[in-house]
């Protein structure tokens, strides 16, 4: 029986690869019906802010599954991400992205080495939330879940077990953001001790890039953030050799997008010179996830030999190596012509066929309260404020109120109780319950607000201060 997915061929070389990769399926003999959907620049062009249709989302949602090609995002105000509005619709909460050196056959410094980056995919500042609050100052909210980063991490782990990986690698920066990085490291922390077999270790994620970057070798999975993920990722596949090698899963509980990592390169567009091998291993994976593993373990095998045989796009193509060079078109029936070989001298194909990741949905949201009292004491407002001005006037104005200014921050930084000026032209003042009072109420903070604009303050943002079992919840 079929499984039907969703294809989309995308924009500049996105055709011509897709092509490719879909006659290397078919001769395969893959089991999938394909149901096409245009996406991408002539898409934004119609007016679709994202770049897909209300037909593309039908067809998404109804088989499940995307293969999808690079596409161009116009520049400019009106469009918006279309890989963002899909993870973030669709509940693609694992970016998994296997980054594997094909050494000698395609050198690179570091020899052989073959890691999975699990990244994030819904959280993080990669939200888009930001706000411009005043002429001088921006602000992007950065956002982490205990129950996502939860999620995340015991999917690292799931990932590890079924893949027979021995060790995980959690990178974050909770020296500094000891609240949003602090959870994802506690969450880690967590879930590692409920897989003894597995070598749990952290990094903090400036040096642990630098390590990756250096000693590849030593690592096997990586689980972070959104924003480190995408960076060690891109990292990682361009010291591998050729980032046009490299795929990407993006994997929910219900859904799956299946993708190269390059972009649609619209500079050699119908040329039939662009690399489908990117693109190929996305399908490979696709394939895997859809327990179609021995179809996954025939195609990628085939494309190992072909990259043995010296058969090369023009991106791989060395003189003093390389024995032919091919077009896209050529190199995909070069891939046909190996089906049933495997490599010499590459590691074939190891995955087991029971090592799909369909069982995305083991690791569903889960969130349990963990404490017992919340506490409303305070509210940080932050004050489009004049650089020049000083703080008297606001100081004594709550004096004798239910709430104190106890400090005024600018940027992070404690200028009051001292005599510092502001940084910017914002500050951010912070309120809290006096002596005679444990907590306040919703309207304790509605009328501070009143009173801060019968007074000419102009506030930009406000945010409530919780104890939780009387443990801050806010930066002190």
């Amino acid at each position: 029986m079929s499984t039907p997915i969703t294809v989309a061929y995308g924009d500049g070389i996105g055709p011509e690869i897709m092509e490719a990769v879909l006659l290397i399926l078919c001769e395969a003999g893959a089991k999938i019906s394909v149901n096409i959907i245009e996406i991408g620049k002539l898409v934004y062009n119609k007016k679709w802010s994202h770049g897909i249709s209300p037909s593309g989302w039908e067809s998404i949602k109804g088989t499940k599954i995307l293969l999808k090609s690079p596409i161009t995002t116009p520049q400019g105000k009106g469009h918006k991400s279309l890989n963002v509005a899909l993870r973030r619709s669709l509940g693609l909460y694992a970016n998994v992205r296997p980054c594997i050196s094909y050494h000698p056959i395609i050198e690179n410094k570091f020899g052989k080495f073959d890691i999975i980056i699990i990244r994030e995919n819904e959280e993080d500042v990669y939200t888009g939330i930001e706000y411009r609050l005043t002429g001088d100052s921006y602000q992007c909210t950065k956002i982490v879940t205990r129950s996502g980063s939860e999620k995340i991490c015991k999917y690292a782990f799931e990932y590890a077990k079924k893949h027979n990986r021995k060790k995980v690698t959690c990178l974050t920066k909770d020296n500094i953001m000891k609240m949003t990085d602090g959870t994802f490291r506690a969450a880690f922390d967590r879930i590692a001790k409920k897989y003894q077999d597995i070598k749990a270790e952290h990094y903090i994620v400036d040096i642990g890039m630098a390590r990756v970057a250096t000693e590849p070798e030593n690592f096997d999975v990586i689980v972070t953030g959104n924003l480190y993920g995408d960076i060690l990722s891109d990292i990682v596949a361009q010291i591998s050799g050729s980032i046009g090698l490299v795929a990407s899963s993006n994997i929910g509980s219900e859904y799956a997008m299946f993708e190269a990592i390059h972009g649609s390169a619209p500079d050699i567009a119908g040329k039939n010179i662009a690399n489908p091998s990117g693109l190929l291993n996305a399908a490979v994976n696709m394939l895997i996830y859809i327990s179609q593993v021995d179809t996954a373990k025939l195609i990628y095998d085939a494309w190992l030999r072909t990259l043995e045989d010296g058969i090369h796009t023009v991106d791989l193509y060395k003189r003093e190596k390389s024995k032919q060079k091919v077009g896209t078109k050529e190199f995909a029936e070069a891939i046909v012509g190996n089906l049933g070989r495997k490599p010499n001298t590459l590691p074939e194909f190891m995955v087991s066929s029971d090592s799909d990741n369909s069982k995305a949905s083991e690791t569903q949201d889960y969130y349990e309260q963990n404490y017992k009292v919340r506490e409303l004491v305070g509210s940080d407002i932050t004050l489009a404020w004049d650089k020049s001005a000083d703080f008297d006037r606001l100081i004594k104005l709550f004096e004798l109120s239910n709430l104190k200014v106890i400090a005024i921050y600018s940027k992070g930084l404690a200028i009051w109780p001292g005599s510092s000026k502001s940084l910017s032209d914002q500050v951010t003042c912070r309120f809290i319950v006096n002596n005679e009072r444990r907590t306040i109420t919703n309207g304790d903070i509605n009328n501070l607000l009143i009173r801060l604009e019968e007074n000419s303050f102009d506030v930009v943002r406000m945010d409530k201060l919780y104890l939780y079992d009387r443990k801050e919840g806010f930066f002190v």
